[in-house]
């Protein structure tokens, strides 16, 4: 299971690097061999649904895909941003790859949403770690859980196998972003402006105009900027989230608080 999740990171998402974790004191015997993948489906396919969902009081975006009868429940937590539907591909593409015997769930992360629904409420990296937790408990999964996480949302699911040891069974990190790289450039950009109430400020005034914009320029935009690696889908939530001033604010805030939460490389 773990090597076909692993194996998506080469396709929909160009993630490279993973990290895996496997709760074996928790995972009763009957758990193990519902688990096994002797007989996939190769050919399962279903359309993934985008919901609404309210969790501790926060309208979430869910995409999920439900199997008929599932072995076990994939959650899916995003990096930042946490626009999910930048990950309608490889929650597709994960489903398939694991026959049709799991059911997945991706979790946007609070205040990235296209709407404004928390009116500007702003969400730390701690208050993202216990909506997911949250989103857990009042899903009330009966399915053993597979908690896989993007970047900093890799963070955030080892969390989850921390804290929810009675249904976390397994946390895979796809490019996990633990740390801080003291010799990154970019990281060292990335710092200089979300430290900068000022910088902040500058590049929100920036961004949250273009929302104004008719959609086909804005998705010009996102093609010169990101290139054609991107997925039709991916374009299309770049042009319908990022530019909302609401979701760039959540953004940079969520990025703050990862840097000062997150511990530094020392010895590189």
């Amino acid at each position: 299971m773990l090597a076909r999740i692993a194996a998506l990171t080469e396709r929909p998402l160009s993630f490279i690097r993973s990290f895996k974790y496997r709760r074996t004191d928790s995972i009763p015997n009957s758990s193990r061999g519902e688990m096994d993948f002797t007989d996939l489906d190769s050919n399962a396919t279903k359309c993934v649904n985008l919901r609404l969902c309210s969790v501790s009081g926060c309208m979430t975006e869910i995409l999920e895909i439900r199997a008929d009868r599932p072995s076990f429940h994939v959650v899916f937590v995003p990096g930042n941003p946490g626009v999910i539907t930048f990950y309608k591909d490889f929650v597709e593409s994960l489903f398939k790859s694991l026959g049709g015997t799991a059911s997945v769930s991706a979790v946007g992360a609070s205040g990235h949403t296209e709407k404004n629904w928390e009116h500007g409420k702003l969400y730390s990296l701690q208050e993202q770690i216990d909506h997911k937790i949250e989103f857990i408990k009042v899903q009330n999964i009966e399915a053993p859980l597979v908690v896989v996480g993007h970047s900093i949302g890799s963070y955030i699911a080892l969390e989850m196998l921390r804290r929810l040891p009675e249904k976390v069974m397994y946390c895979i990190g796809l490019y996990p972003f633990l740390a801080l790289n003291l010799q990154s450039k970019k990281q060292a950009v990335i710092v200089k402006v979300i430290m900068s109430r000022v910088l902040s400020i500058m590049v929100t005034l920036f961004v949250a105009p273009l929302s104004l914009l008719p959609r086909r320029v804005l998705r010009l935009i996102s093609e010169l900027s990101n290139g054609n690696s991107w997925s039709n889908t991916a374009h299309e939530a770049c042009c319908s989230h990022l530019p909302q001033y609401h979701t760039i604010r959540n953004v940079l805030y969520m990025a703050r608080t990862e840097f000062i939460k997150i511990p530094k490389k020392k010895n590189l």
